[in-house]
């Protein structure tokens, strides 16, 4: 796999049960951008499920550096959040929060298999879902004066560069994205242009 691309989910995955020993164990996978949007999540599933006894999740966020964290909910350690994350590395995801709610049946399943079921549970919930591919992308600022401008734009639609925002006045500034294995030639590219001026916006 090239170094620009990584693999996340599309969407949120459907509610998928997993059933032990009479306790009741059910996975979600969601795609997320910021880990403020964790806690939203966990509190929303709370109240779907407020006779649940423990609602455990692990999460990773990052294209390149991963940060993650896994939460066993009161569970015995590392007994839920960790074979919930040790799933999101086997499907070798990221952007991604993985839920798991239990409702206890009345049988204790004992540490080896809970983290059977946890695992289990987020297993299902990431077959159950769609996985993409995405490329992780620089983006960069260009400034300009008006006459600049068809030349710029020339070499944008050359290259298939995004634009992300832009300002047309009489100063001229594009924010535009790019593949990150190709950024190093269209930052050249630009910056070998007399009169336009070029800087990292990431």
């Amino acid at each position: 796999m090239k170094e620009d691309i990584y693999r996340t989910i599309k969407a949120a995955s459907p509610e998928i049960l997993h059933k032990d020993r009479k306790s009741k164990f059910y996975g979600y996978a969601f795609p997320i951008s910021d880990v403020n949007e964790v806690k939203s999540i966990i509190e929303s599933l709370r109240k779907k499920h407020h006779t649940a006894n423990h609602v455990c999740y692990a999460w990773q966020l990052g294209e390149k550096k991963h940060t993650y964290r896994a939460n066993d909910d009161g569970e015995p350690n590392n007994s839920a959040g960790t074979p919930i994350y040790g799933q999101i590395q086997s499907f070798d995801v990221t952007n991604i929060l993985i839920a798991v709610v239990r409702i206890f049946g009345g049988t204790k399943l004992g540490v080896g298999g809970l983290i059977q079921a946890y695992k289990t549970a987020a297993q299902m919930a990431l077959e159950n879902s769609l996985i993409i591919e995405k490329t992780i992308e620089s983006q960069f600022e260009l400034k300009f004066g008006y006459p600049e401008m068809d030349r710029v734009m020339r070499a944008v639609k050359q290259k298939g560069i995004t634009i992300v925002s832009q300002k047309m006045e009489l100063n001229c500034a594009l924010v535009v994205s790019v593949r990150e294995s190709e950024s190093e030639h269209i930052f050249q590219l630009f910056q070998d242009m007399q009169r336009v001026d070029i800087r990292n916006f990431n």
